[in-house]
C-alpha cells in the first residue's frame, strides 16, 4: 500500500489555499491557524472551506502556534512530508527584523515535526527574501534574510519559484496588516527548503598503510580526514571522477596501446622533492622514539610504526601542531604524495616497459594551497607516460592531446550546450602569476614544456583558460638513447567540474546524497545545485606579526580550513601595516566563510571566527589584535 503523503499547512487565513490543496489522491492535509475558529469564521468565505475541509477528511486546527509545533502533534503524527506557511507576517506593521525573529522560531519548530526528507514551502512577497531571485532585489539588511534565518535550524534552499495565486483555484489571499483585506502577491516567490546534512567536526584518524615492507600508522592532516578513503576511484563507483577516468581511458586506447598500471599506491612517499617548497606539502614525521627496537622486531612484537602529522615543516606538539620554538629531529621524513609523477618516472626507470605503450596512473594526490573555488588541498591526478622515438616528441603530444580533446568534447556535448575548447599551450607563453595553482605547483617538480588549458563561453575575453593538464619530455638512462619519455598529467577534478558545470570544488566531496544521486553510473550529467543562495558571511582579523619571522601565508590558510571545515571561500589581505619606531609589522585579512552544500548560520561562524583567531596565535605565534 503507497504510503499517505502528510502536508501541513500554517497561517492559513480563510483557508482557501487548504482547499485547493484538499482532494489531492495520496495526500492527508492538515489545516491550521493562528486565530481561534471563532475569529477566523469572520472571514469572507472561511466557514465554506472549512466545511469541505471537513468533508474530504482534512483536520482543521486553530489557535496554533507556529513557533511551537511539536506541542499540537504526538510523537506518532509528527512527520510531516511538506509543511506550508504562504505570506507569514507577525501582523500590523512589524518590521523586517520581528518577521525574521518569526520566520526563525518557525524554521526551528518545524524541524520537530518534518519528516527526514521533507519539505518547508514559504511563500513571501516580492523582495522580502533577500535573494538573488528577487527581482528587483532589496538591500540585505532591508530583506527578511530567510535563507540564512533557515540555516540557523539546519534548512538549505534547494528551489525558488514564482507563486502564481491565479493558477490556485479558489484561492483568495488575505490578512492585510491582520485584517480581512488581501494584498499585493504579484511576483510572490514560493522558496523550498529541505534539511542540510550537519557540519561535520572530524575526530583525528590513524591510517593505517604498508610501507617497505612493514605495516606502519600515522595522523590524517585534519583538513583531509573526510577526504582521504571515499573511494571515488572504485571499480564500484558511480563518482562523476571515476566516469571520467573510464571514459578518457576508453578513448584513448583506440588509439595508444594503453596499459593501467592498478598497483596500489602508496599514500607516502620519502625523500625529497627538488624545487617544492616544503610550505605546500604534508609531512608525515616518524617519531624516532616509536621505533621498534631490533629485540621487538626479532620476537616479532612490532608490527606498526607510529606516524605523527606535521602541518607547517616544524615538530608537532601532542595535538599534531606546530611548537615553532622546537627544532626537527627525526630519522626519517615522509610526506603524503603530492603528486604521482614520481611513480610514473618509477615504471620507466625499471625498464620493464614497451617502447610506445602509453602507461596510466590514477590517484589521489595532496597539496597545501590557498584558498580559491578552484585550489584544491586533495585531488585526483590522471598520469600518462610513454618512452617515444626521439625527434617524433612533438608530434606525439599533439597525437595525444587530440585524443584527449576529442574525448573531453564528446562528453561534454552530451552534458551542455555551452562552449568549451580545450587547447595546449607552450608554458612559456605564461608568466608565473597566470598560473592556477594546479600549473603552479607542476612547475616546482620538473620543467613544463606544455599546459593543457580549457576555455569555456562564459571566460574572460583576456583569459588564457583554466589549466587542468602538463606535459613535460625527460631524457633518461633507458634501454636506447633514441627514447624520449614523454608525461602527461591532468587534473580529473578540475575537469569534471568544467564539464558538469559544478562551480565549486568542494561540491566533489559532499556527503550530501543529492549529489550523486544526479550521476547516475557511466554518465556525466549537467550539474544543479541543491543549496541556492547560500549566505556568505565576512570576518576581519588582524594580528601583530612575531619579530624576525618569516609569516607563512600557506599555513594561514591551511588553520582556516581546518577550523572552519572548508568553509572559508575566500581570504584577502586587505591591509598591512609596520611601525616607523620598532619596525614591527601588521596584517589585516577578510575572510569569507559561505557552504556550497550545507546550512552555515551566523553563530556557527562566528564561533568560528574565535577559534581561527586562538589556532593562528598559537601555531603561527600571531598576536591578534
Amino acid at each position: 500500500m503507497e504510503r499517505v503523503r502528510r502536508v501541513l499547512l500554517m497561517g492559513e487565513g480563510n483557508f482557501s489555499f487548504a482547499a485547493s490543496l484538499c482532494g489531492a489522491e495520496g495526500t492527508h492535509v492538515v489545516a491550521t491557524c493562528y486565530e481561534s475558529e471563532e475569529e477566523v469564521s469572520g472571514c469572507g468565505g472561511a466557514a465554506e472551506n472549512i466545511q469541505r475541509l471537513r468533508e474530504r477528511g482534512a483536520e482543521v486546527m486553530f489557535s496554533v502556534d507556529c513557533t511551537k509545533l511539536k506541542d499540537y502533534f504526538l510523537p506518532g503524527k509528527r512527520e510531516f512530508d511538506c509543511i506550508h506557511f504562504n505570506f507569514p507576517h507577525c501582523g500590523r506593521k512589524a518590521g523586517v527584523v520581528k518577521n525574521r525573529e518569526l520566520l526563525a522560531h518557525f524554521f526551528h519548530s518545524s524541524a520537530e515535526v518534518l519528516s527526514e526528507e521533507g519539505e518547508v514551502h514559504v511563500a513571501l512577497c516580492n523582495g522580502q527574501g533577500g535573494t538573488p531571485a528577487d527581482q528587483p532585489r532589496r538591500e540585505w539588511h532591508n530583506s527578511w534574510q530567510i535563507v540564512a534565518v533557515a540555516a540557523g535550524a539546519g534548512f538549505i534552499l534547494s528551489n525558488v519559484h514564482p507563486f502564481k495565486a491565479e493558477t490556485i483555484h479558489g484561492y483568495k489571499c488575505t490578512g492585510y496588516r491582520s485584517q480581512d483585506k488581501s494584498f499585493c502577491v504579484e511576483g510572490a516567490l514560493n522558496h523550498i527548503f529541505t534539511r542540510s546534512m550537519p557540519l561535520s567536526y572530524f575526530k583525528p584518524m590513524i591510517c593505517e598503510i604498508e610501507l617497505e615492507n612493514r605495516k606502519v600508522s600515522f595522523q590524517v592532516p585534519q583538513v583531509l580526514v573526510d577526504k582521504i578513503n571515499r573511494g571515488f576511484l572504485e571499480p564500484n563507483s558511480n563518482h562523476p571522477v571515476w566516469t571520467l577516468k573510464e571514459k578518457l581511458t576508453a578513448q584513448l586506447r583506440q588509439a595508444f596501446p594503453l596499459q593501467n598500471i592498478e598497483s596500489c599506491l602508496s599514500l607516502l612517499h620519502q625523500g625529497q622533492l627538488d624545487g617544492v617548497c616544503h610550505s605546500n606539502i604534508f609531512r608525515i614525521i616518524l617519531n624516532p622514539e616509536e621505533t621498534p627496537s631490533t629485540e621487538e622486531m626479532s620476537n616479532g612484537l612490532a608490527n606498526a610504526v607510529s606516524f605523527h602529522h606535521v602541518d607547517f615543516c616544524r615538530d608537532a606538539d601532542k595535538n599534531g601542531w606546530v611548537n615553532v620554538q622546537q627544532e626537527c629531529h627525526i630519522s626519517k621524513q615522509y610526506y603524503l604524495r603530492p603528486s604521482l609523477l614520481p611513480y610514473a618516472q618509477a615504471v620507466i626507470r625499471r625498464g620493464a616497459f614497451l617502447p610506445e605503450a602509453l602507461y596510466v596512473i590514477s590517484g589521489l594526490v595532496f597539496r597545501k594551497c590557498f584558498i580559491t573555488p578552484y585550489s584544491m588541498p586533495v585531488f585526483h591526478e590522471m598520469v600518462f607516460v610513454s618512452a617515444i622515438n626521439r625527434g617524433t616528441e612533438k608530434s606525439y603530444i599533439q597525437m595525444l592531446v587530440s585524443n584527449i580533446k576529442t574525448s573531453i568534447h564528446s562528453l561534454h556535448q552530451t552534458v551542455s550546450s555551452f562552449k568549451l575548447s580545450m587547447n595546449l599551450q607552450e608554458a612559456m607563453s605564461f608568466e608565473t602569476t597566470e598560473l592556477n595553482d594546479f600549473a603552479a605547483f607542476e612547475s616546482q617538480l620538473s620543467k613544463i614544456q606544455y599546459l593543457i588549458c580549457v576555455e569555456t563561453d562564459t571566460s574572460d575575453s583576456h583569459d588564457k583558460g583554466s589549466c587542468v593538464g602538463v606535459i613535460r619530455t625527460a631524457h633518461y638512462d633507458l634501454v636506447s638513447s633514441e627514447l624520449v619519455v614523454v608525461f602527461a598529467s591532468l587534473n580529473l577534478d578540475l575537469l569534471a567540474m568544467l564539464i558538469c558545470g559544478i562551480c565549486d570544488w568542494r561540491m566533489l566531496w559532499t556527503s550530501d546524497n543529492r549529489f550523486l544521486h544526479q550521476f547516475p553510473r557511466g554518465e556525466l550529467r549537467l550539474f544543479k545545485s541543491f543549496s541556492l543562495y547560500p549566505p556568505s558571511y565576512v570576518h576581519d582579523v588582524s594580528f601583530w606579526l612575531p619579530d624576525g619571522e618569516q609569516f607563512d601565508e600557506v599555513a594561514f590558510h591551511t588553520i582556516a580550513r581546518q577550523v572552519s571545515c572548508e568553509m572559508v571561500t575566500s581570504i584577502q589581505l586587505i591591509d598591512s601595516f609596520q611601525q616607523s619606531e620598532t619596525g614591527r609589522r601588521s596584517f589585516c585579512y577578510r575572510m569569507t566563510f559561505q557552504s556550497c552544500d550545507k546550512a552555515l548560520s551566523r553563530q556557527v561562524v562566528a564561533e568560528m571566527q574565535l577559534l581561527f583567531r586562538k589556532e593562528i596565535n598559537r601555531h603561527l605565534r600571531v598576536t591578534v589584535r
